[in-house]
């Protein structure tokens, strides 16, 4: 079993929702219990926040890519942004690191992503954008939710 998504969406704070929205629609098909789902939907999130805001600087006329599939085992999920980039991306996956110090923020999120999955990549380069890779194991939760 297969399956892809591949989508952009503006770098808008509001598109978020959006991003969530379809991480759920395209894994209704695998009848995953609600805590994966929900687990999927965070992880999105944190990772759509940040190129949204720390990525392109929520400059509106910038596109944030998504991409999710699915195989026999894994949900792999990716995000993208053309944006700044990370000039030390393990100083990002800091807890309570931000970019955006004037702000009250708890951090990238990364944390969060790390323990919502199974894998985490996380590939940058200044002035040219930032890729986050998630791969989350699903083939076991499947097996529990038709229990």
């Amino acid at each position: 079993m297969y399956n892809e998504i591949k989508t952009s969406f503006l770098a808008k704070i509001e598109n978020v929702t959006l991003a969530r929205t379809i991480g759920v629609a395209f894994l209704v098909n695998l009848d995953l219990p609600l805590n994966f789902v929900n687990e999927v939907k965070t992880v999105i999130s944190e990772a759509v926040t940040n190129a949204i805001v720390h990525g392109c600087l929520s400059a509106e006329n910038k596109f944030v890519q998504m991409n999710l599939s699915y195989d026999d085992v894994n949900v792999y999920i990716e995000i993208i942004d053309d944006g700044i980039g990370i000039e030390d991306v393990e100083k990002a996956k800091e807890p309570l690191f931000s970019t955006k110090l004037e702000e009250e923020r708890a951090g990238l999120g990364f944390t969060i992503m790390e323990v919502f999955t199974d894998k985490l990549d996380v590939k940058s380069s200044v002035n040219k954008g930032t890729k986050v890779l998630m791969v989350k194991k699903y083939s076991e939760q499947a097996k529990l939710s038709q229990l």
